[in-house]
């Protein structure tokens, strides 16, 4: 499949999306298809992700990963729990390539805040993405404490809120309108549930989201009839009940 008809299959005729989409995941071969189609504009990854892939060596595991991406923004997270060496390797994963962001938690696992850090690299010119945002709090101190040149994000778990019960769209808007000021602040929908989460997250005025490879997938059935894809669904369950065997 070629760029443009994955472009095709995207807008189906209708306005495109505004919010850039990013995969998020630790699979190479993920990686270099997502790369080669052009689909995002750029990858994610977390050390959950990279050890649910069986990687037994992060730094050959980045390596790999820079080489697959096409030199588009990709992002590796610190693996400490303590400020000082938190910095210390934001600066050693900075320096592995120019489209790297350092991904720091909000706190830390004692709930100590970050921002002291994060203040200090992206004056520095480092491109952080602060991750596991999910207060307003939290947004307020990150866009206080960012330096306004370089590219940041701030990756709000919007999947996480949603499961505590509570909708993420209002929050997500008010993020967006807390980070304006500073336009190199971009707001990341992340830990999303489903496909519609990137339709909310365009209206909402953010400005990426994360997909995995499965939910990236699935934006090809935007518009998609929805009689023919009843009669998809029937089709899919006749069929697989004749290649189970079963009878009545």
């Amino acid at each position: 499949m070629t760029r443009t008809q994955v472009e095709e299959q995207l807008t189906f005729g209708v306005a495109p999306l505004k919010v850039s989409m990013f995969l998020d995941g630790a699979d190479l071969d993920d990686m270099r298809q997502a790369a080669k189609l052009g689909v995002v504009e750029g990858f994610t990854t977390n050390p959950s992700l990279v050890a649910k892939a069986g990687v037994l060596d992060y730094r050959a595991f980045a390596a790999e990963a820079l080489s697959c991406v096409n030199g588009a923004p990709i992002a590796f997270e610190v693996l400490a729990d303590d400020l000082p060496t938190m910095a210390a390797q934001a600066r050693e994963i900075a320096s592995w390539g120019p489209n790297v962001s350092v991904k720091v938690p909000v706190t830390t696992t004692t709930g100590e805040s970050t921002m002291e850090i994060v203040s200090e690299l992206t004056a520095d010119g480092l491109s952080i993405n602060i991750t596991a945002v999910m207060t307003l709090d939290q947004v307020i101190g990150v866009a206080q404490s960012v330096h306004p040149d370089p590219i940041t994000f701030v990756s709000i778990f919007a999947g996480r809120i949603a499961d505590t019960g509570r909708d993420p769209c209002g929050f997500m808007k008010e993020a967006v309108e807390i980070c304006r000021d500073k336009p190199n602040l971009r707001v990341l929908w992340a830990s999303p549930r489903e496909v519609l989460n990137v339709y909310q997250a365009d209206e909402c005025g953010v400005h990426v989201i994360v997909l995995t490879a499965e939910l990236l997938s699935k934006l090809a059935l935007r518009n998609k009839d929805l009689e023919e894809f009843s009669r998809d669904t029937v089709s899919m369950f006749y069929n697989d009940a004749l290649r189970a065997g079963y009878t009545l």
